[in-house]
């Protein structure tokens, strides 16, 4: 299976966060933005980038808290996962800056920097330092979806490492497993058969695990 790289993968920094980001130059014909007729050539691609860098961002200084709930074909439940940020992407828009852009294979691409304060160091070498576990992922979403494919692979990519690490860990499914992550690194992004693929690492805090009380 042959995959394009869009971001390439970059040593992570605690204090400095430095991280390629790219979006296709043309807005697929079923979203919203193909139809704006009074948009500049570049307006699409920066909106985008503008979209996916807080929410990257957001996910490696605070964090996520998650709410999953596994398959059970038994009691006929419904795999779920449900995200929110721990603090909201919006507080962070202002200290990202985006630098040195290029056009390559139809995307725009930029480095995106941010600059963690001293206590968002602290924050994450506490979530280093303690007994946190890594946990990995892999995850898919249309690219045709444009700023919702990202998420979806995002998303996706951490249903994929909490499924893998609790299998490993918990002999009878629960109800419920609810705890929160911190992207531990530089996500690798990248293109297949007109999907993104989103790999990610994670430091994951356990939280509560709501077990089954009657069958």
């Amino acid at each position: 299976m042959m995959m394009e790289t869009a971001w390439s993968q970059t040593p992570s920094l605690v204090r400095n966060i430095r991280i390629p980001l790219s979006a296709e130059l043309d807005a697929y014909p079923e979203l919203a933005d193909a139809q704006d007729l009074d948009a500049e050539q570049y307006d699409y691609p920066i909106k985008s980038i503008r979209e996916i860098a807080p929410f990257i961002i957001t996910g490696m200084v605070y964090g996520w808290k998650f709410e999953y709930t596994p398959l059970d074909k038994g009691r006929g439940v419904e795999e779920y996962l449900e995200i929110t940020e721990i603090v909201p992407s919006s507080s962070i828009q202002s200290g990202i800056t985006y630098v040195s852009p290029w056009i390559q294979n139809n995307r725009l691409n930029c480095w995106v920097e941010y600059k963690r304060s001293d206590s968002q160091v602290q924050s994450y070498n506490l979530w280093a330092s303690i007994e946190n576990p890594v946990i990995h992922g892999r995850g898919y979403g249309e690219l045709s979806h444009g700023f919702d494919g990202i998420k979806e692979a995002a998303y996706e990519a951490l249903k994929d490492a909490i499924r893998n690490h609790y299998r490993s860990t918990i002999k009878n499914k629960p109800k419920a497993i609810r705890g929160s992550v911190l992207i531990r690194d530089i996500p690798t992004i990248g293109i297949d058969s007109g999907r993104y693929v989103f790999n990610l690492d994670f430091f994951l805090e356990y939280g509560k695990i709501i077990k089954y009380t009657v069958y």
